[in-house]
């Protein structure tokens, strides 16, 4: 009788997370069609599909094929790589409140992009294909020195640790970010500050190829290594136990979130809360168990930067708001919320 309920109850929570994430792609694809006909200028349901399928005229190519569909495609692809690097981070360390920004992975790379902006033009022909690379560098630097302040000889890997080294990592690096902005000119300034309010400045296909290899190649990697991260959950005594080698599987994950959140944050600059708030709804959604909890991350994440991002480009027209802003102004009071929860 045991075995038939708890295999019955494997079933339905397969079903469930089939529904979750089949539910999540299908909002994505209803959002991602109300954001091609969003914008300073309209364009009908019936213009985007004639565009579409080329009966469009050239301006109205022009928006949709040139200004709208890449930046819909790097909002989804920011909001996936940041939620499953968020989804790692929490998993490996135990902590439901841990992603990368509080880690101060995104940090490190804003601080990387600043350094580079202080010291080079950036009207200049390839900043924006070196930008990118360097908040990359500057991502991986700094979990290389959380990840080495996290690791004691005699203890290993320490989870705990690990979380308060990086809060700690990334209150200094916005302090070094902060005196370095006071000393920039005015059109620099303007740009950091609007770069790390979250505005998804890289918004043509050539960001588009280079974000999407990151996601493309990680994701599946991380979505194979989901049985390792259950065994991690349940401690490093009952890991080792099943098999991983966790000091080397735990460097791997690592090395996979910095991957994602530092190409994010290249492209679409400081956007937070995307870690924190979609693995959460996800592990609402599907469960604890990181075979669905991954890819739900992923669709959640992609969701909610999409969703941002297009009622950012519609509040204030011609403008907007930072992407970035509007994702705070939905992930503050979903962060109090978890915070005030009963354990």
């Amino acid at each position: 009788m045991d075995t038939l309920y708890i295999t019955s109850t494997e079933q339905r929570r397969k079903k469930r997370s089939v529904f979750v994430i089949v539910t999540l792609a299908a909002l994505i694809i209803i959002a991602f069609i109300i954001s091609m006909n969003t914008g300073y200028i309209r364009l009908s349901p019936l213009d985007v599909v004639k565009t579409l399928f080329g009966a469009g005229t050239d301006k109205q190519e022009l928006i949709l094929f040139d200004f709208r569909l890449p930046r819909i495609v790097i909002s989804i692809l920011i909001g996936m790589g940041f939620a499953v690097s968020g989804a790692i981070i929490q998993g490996l360390s135990r902590n439901p409140l841990a992603d990368p920004g509080l880690l101060g992975i995104n940090a490190g790379a804003s601080l990387a992009v600043v350094l580079f902006i202080s010291f080079y033009p950036t009207t200049q022909r390839g900043s924006i294909f070196l930008m990118p690379v360097l908040a990359l560098v500057g991502a991986s630097l700094t979990a290389l020195l959380i990840f080495l302040f996290s690791f004691r000889r005699n203890h290993g890997f320490m989870p705990t640790r690990m979380i308060l080294v990086g809060i700690a990592f990334a209150a200094g690096i916005s302090a070094v970010i902060q005196i370095l902005q006071l000393k920039l000119d005015p059109n620099k300034f303007q740009f950091i500050a609007v770069w790390m309010a979250g505005n998804i400045w890289g918004t043509n296909w050539k960001f588009v190829l280079a974000l999407l290899p990151w996601i493309v190649i990680i994701l599946p990697f991380v979505f194979y290594k989901a049985k390792v991260l259950n065994a991690l959950n349940l401690g490093d005594q009952l890991a080792v136990g099943l098999g991983a080698r966790i000091n080397r599987e735990r460097a791997w994950l690592v090395a996979a979130a910095v991957g994602l959140a530092g190409s994010c944050v290249a492209v679409g600059g400081g956007i937070g809360f995307v870690g924190l708030i979609a693995p959460h709804v996800a592990r609402r959604l599907v469960g604890p168990q990181h075979q669905a909890l991954l890819p739900a991350s992923a669709l959640a994440g992609g969701l909610l930067v999409l969703v941002a991002d297009t009622l950012g480009r519609w509040i204030i027209q011609p403008d907007g708001i930072p992407t970035g802003i509007v994702v705070a102004v939905i992930g503050a009071p979903y962060f109090l919320y978890l915070m005030s929860r009963p354990k």
